[in-house]
């Protein structure tokens, strides 16, 4: 895969500075947020590819919010070699927006590259009703990752194909 190449540094550095942006949102607002970052395996987290992917996945969120009337409070986008992340403050329950945010990351294979997590007020993460299927076998995501089942190349492969296949349809 083409990119540059973050180590676990960076990407720790990335995941607390991701925690500070979702409290001091949940706390500015006293409402949930959306934070939105792609599943990609390995060591490059963003390339032009992914972050067309993670515009799509974007538009899609934002189209779903204004479809079901969810007023927007606030959006911070970071755009970063660690990755691509939104996080969007929103005025209804968490479990209304956990709904509508498991239906996008379900709606097609691009989709199962999408990370959407919802942290409601006490700044606990909503878990799904069911889990999510690793991209090659179909079985429990996390037991395939636990258990190092795939390569991180053979996952990686597998994410140039569903982006290959999906940039493709969508004309990006």
């Amino acid at each position: 895969m083409q990119g540059i190449e973050v180590g676990i540094d960076e990407i720790l550095d990335c995941r607390e500075k991701r925690v500070a942006i979702q409290n001091e949102m949940i706390k500015k607002y006293n409402k949930p947020i959306i934070s939105f970052t792609m599943n990609i395996p390995g060591p490059i987290k963003t390339n032009n590819e992914i972050k067309k992917a993670f515009d799509i996945g974007k538009n899609l969120i934002l189209k779903k919010l204004k479809e079901n009337n969810i007023e927007i409070l606030e959006i911070q986008e970071l755009n970063d070699n660690t990755g691509n992340e939104l996080f969007i403050s929103i005025d209804r329950t968490a479990e209304k927006i956990k709904n509508i945010t498991v239906t996008i990351e379900e709606s097609s294979q691009l989709g199962r590259l999408f990370d959407i997590d919802v942290i409601d007020i006490n700044f606990e993460k909503l878990s799904r009703n069911s889990f999510r299927k690793c991209l090659i076998c179909e079985e429990q995501a996390q037991e395939c990752g636990r258990s190092r089942k795939h390569s991180v190349e053979e996952l990686q492969n597998k994410v140039k194909e569903i982006l290959k296949k999906e940039l493709l349809q969508n004309k990006f």
